[in-house]
């Protein structure tokens, strides 16, 4: 594995978010996205080492699928937005198995969630099973959600830091009888 691989995994398990119960803020997000952009899927999903899990999903009732065929590890390769429009016509994803196989996924796009340490740590995503295309304003979109989502994401670090600190803090005072 890469040093920049280990680095943004070990970004990724800072967030302690993996494997989470589902969460109503994030749960908005997916739903107002899949609203915004009409389509029938929109996820959060985070890359870990082996999987591509889905903190939140609109559409999908499965919570995570094999890092290999999916298509969020590729979009985590670049800051910019990952846009599939047409996947059956488009050779980065003929092969795939989501293209090809049984789901029939047409259409793909995603924004990376990228932390203020500048690693990619997953995707929001917009997902059909028929071919679409997006402007720019509505590729703006889809990033400024990548943007409220890693917001969301260090607001829960921050807080989990901060209750880490006071518990500490009561810690040592009751060890020093203060």
């Amino acid at each position: 594995m890469e040093v920049n691989e280990v680095k943004r995994l070990g970004d990724l398990k800072r967030y302690d978010i993996l494997d989470t119960p589902p969460d109503g803020s994030f749960d908005k997000i997916t739903l107002l996205a899949a609203k915004i952009f009409n389509v029938p899927i929109a996820l959060i999903t985070l890359v870990d080492e082996d999987r591509i899990w889905f903190k939140s999903k609109y559409g999908l009732n499965v919570s995570q699928i094999n890092r290999d065929p999916g298509l969020c590890a590729s979009a985590i390769l670049s800051d910019d937005i990952h846009l599939v429009e047409d996947a059956k016509n488009d050779p980065r994803t003929l092969a795939n198995p989501l293209v090809a196989g049984e789901f029939g996924l047409q259409f793909y796009a995603a924004a990376p969630l990228i932390s203020p340490k500048g690693y990619r740590l997953g995707t929001i995503c917009l997902i059909d099973k028929k071919k679409r295309y997006l402007n720019s304003d509505q590729q703006d979109q889809l990033k400024i959600m990548a943007d409220i989502v890693m917001e969301q994401m260090e607001i829960r670090l921050k807080a989990r830091e901060k209750v880490r600190e006071l518990i500490e803090q009561k810690d040592t005072l009751t060890a020093t009888g203060s």
